[in-house]
């Protein structure tokens, strides 16, 4: 395969993850949005939603033969948990920012 032969040191593969590597430092994720919306645009013109569904549907159906229908419910319920994580980090903001915000209108009345 060429993928396994080497010149100058190193797999085709190597060369390209290395200078992709390269690439990411110089220009950024901005970069790879841009070219992605760029290449984006014209295919989702010409081929319309459907496509979209259609390898969506193709990845999800490989996924699950390669790892199982278990792994779906274990990435879910980490998703969930995490949600969870994230709305109780929430309240605790909230409730943290009130409590500071009636320090503030304590102090400001005891002034008085």
């Amino acid at each position: 395969m060429a993928e396994d032969t080497k010149k100058g040191g190193m797999t085709v593969a190597e060369a390209g993850r290395k200078g992709g590597v390269k690439v990411a430092q110089e220009r950024g994720r901005a970069f790879y949005e841009q070219i992605g919306r760029k290449g984006g645009e014209p295919v989702k013109a010409e081929r319309g939603h459907e496509f979209y569904e259609q390898i969506g549907k193709k990845g999800g159906e490989s996924v699950r033969a390669s790892r199982g229908a278990a792994f779906y419910s274990e990435i879910g319920h980490k998703g969930g948990q995490k949600v969870r994580e994230l709305i109780e980090q929430g309240k605790r903001m909230v409730r943290e920012q009130k409590e500071k915000l009636d320090e503030l209108g304590n102090l400001k009345k005891s002034e008085e």
